[in-house]
């Protein structure tokens, strides 16, 4: 007789309870069925027994890789995202719209500132647009943006790193050589986990429901010829429609991973680049004319900037520079926005305000008799307020000196902290405001007493043509006290003048 008794009836039915609730039992039983479920498949790549994949999973990579390694190379050779949506979008273009398209370009803007006002050009983007705009409706917007959705699916399918993937089945696997057969191995399953979820998430993202014939067409059309034979292309849709039916990879990486809940993560990502396109398009031509105008103003800036210092380059301020400046603009900041015109107002002023116009002033302020002294007086107010604008633009300047001025000395040390103190940058900013605006100011009173000066001279010019002059009445004397003809000098005065006024007025737009 046995001495060891048999479990009782109670017993039984407790570790028959206990061993149904055990998670780990559960997910063995969920493992062996998914094991039962993939060996029903036609799909013969896992041998679970083992937890070893076989060579066939190496063939069926393989065969694609053979396939799309032409297209690797070339996606691998254009990186810029740009290319691909130009391609999309000028190919679903109407013929109409490339025409209108390429007049666009900065090229054309160009091309027709010849033959066009800025005003007329710019009506000219305004037409063009509208044509852009009408043709691509709710419609034509869907087309392109699911087509280009399309091509960054295939983009990212084709360079997945099947290479890598194959080289664990054949160390002896040259990448991109498909002269000679390889000779697969069976493999550990645990070395292509990794690869087997970003397949997934690549292949599971084509919209593999779709047809593909548009995607081959754009490449007809827009590069003369297929990435790939399109009956080619589908075979590997339809085989990759198969296994997600299936659910072969799924259960694999299941089996391999030890986890009966594993899901693959897909991103069904939908890019919209058509609204976005005609946005880019209207900008880039805005900026083109914007350019133009540019080049235009600059054109003018020196032609005037010519006629009166018989040169374009002028280098009079010191230290409130447009050199100096970049120092500030590198930074994120204005900079100083007036060194342009302060520097053309100063070398006018020096060179020749202090001489000509000095000239003149004394001749027929001091030297002139006049008949009326409220025009002599608004005359002399003019001229004496200029020079001291003059000195005082010169006193500005100076601040500006990094190792004595006020102001140089200021930005000078504030420079280095601005990348990384806030404080700093604030007081930066604050102080180029400032000094920026009293630089505006200088120059717009200035020119405001040029203008002044300038009237006054007019008159007197037309006074001294009269028989009998109503404003001076010692012409004749003044001319014997002239190193030039008293009037050729007054004339000279005043066309320079309204060339720098004219040149300001540019410079300040």
């Amino acid at each position: 007789m046995s001495t060891k008794s048999e479990p009782s009836f109670l017993q039984k039915i407790f570790d028959a309870l206990f061993n149904k609730s055990d998670p780990e039992v559960i997910k063995r039983k969920k493992l062996k069925q998914i094991a039962k479920n993939l060996s029903k498949t036609k799909f013969k790549f896992y041998k679970s027994s083992t937890d070893q994949i076989l060579p066939a999973f190496a063939k069926f990579f393989y065969e694609i890789y053979k396939v799309i390694s032409p297209c690797q190379y070339a996606f691998n050779n254009q990186q810029n995202p740009n290319a691909y949506k130009m391609m999309v979008i000028e190919y679903l273009l109407s013929e109409n719209q490339k025409k209108v398209l390429d007049e666009l370009s900065e090229e054309s803007i160009k091309t027709f500132s010849a033959s066009l006002s800025v005003e007329q050009l710019k009506q000219k983007v305004k037409d063009h647009m509208k044509v852009i705009v009408s043709e691509i409706d709710k419609k034509k917007i869907e087309e392109i943006d699911n087509l280009y959705t399309k091509l960054l699916a295939f983009k990212q399918f084709c360079s997945f790193d099947f290479y890598f993937l194959l080289k664990k089945f054949d160390s002896s696997l040259t990448e991109g050589d498909f002269s000679k057969a390889p000779k697969f191995n069976t493999v550990d399953a645990s070395y292509l986990a990794d690869d087997l979820q970003n397949f997934m998430s690549i292949a599971w993202g084509l919209p593999l429901d779709e047809e593909w014939d548009d995607l081959m067409k754009m490449y007809k059309a827009t590069r003369g010829a297929e990435p790939l034979k399109p009956t080619t292309w589908n075979k590997i849709v339809n085989r990759l429609k198969q296994l997600r039916s299936a659910g072969t990879f799924e259960m694999m990486a299941q089996l391999i991973m030890k986890d009966p809940q594993f899901e693959v993560k897909v991103e069904l990502k939908k890019e919209n680049i058509a609204e976005s396109y005609i946005e880019k398009i209207k900008t880039q031509a805005q900026l083109a004319i914007r350019k133009l105008e540019a080049e235009m103003k600059n054109s003018k800036i020196d032609s005037i900037a010519a006629q009166i210092f018989k040169t374009t380059s002028i280098s009079s301020t010191k230290f409130y520079t447009e050199a100096a400046s970049e120092n500030f603009v590198k930074k994120g900041l204005t900079g100083y926005m007036y060194a342009k015109p302060l520097n053309y107002m100063k070398a006018f002023l020096v060179e020749f305000v202090k001489k000509e116009v000095r000239e003149y002033a004394d001749l027929v302020l001091i030297r002139g008799k006049w008949t009326t002294q409220e025009l002599s007086q608004q005359m002399s107010n003019a001229y004496n307020s200029i020079m001291e604008h003059s000195t005082a633009i010169i006193e500005f300047d100076g601040k500006f000196n990094e190792n004595d001025g006020m102001y140089g000395q200021k930005l000078k040390n504030l420079l280095p902290k601005i990348d990384r103190d806030k404080e700093s940058k604030n007081v930066a900013i604050t102080t180029l405001r400032d000094c920026n605006a009293v630089a505006k100011e200088l120059v717009v009173v200035t020119t405001k007493d040029l203008v002044s000066f300038a009237k006054s001279t007019k008159s007197l010019i037309e006074d001294h043509k009269k028989g009998r002059p109503e404003l001076i009445s010692n012409w004749k004397e003044l001319e014997r006290f002239a190193e030039t003809p008293i009037n050729d000098l007054a004339v000279d005065i005043y066309k320079k003048t309204a060339l720098l006024v004219t040149l300001m007025q540019n410079l300040l737009k």
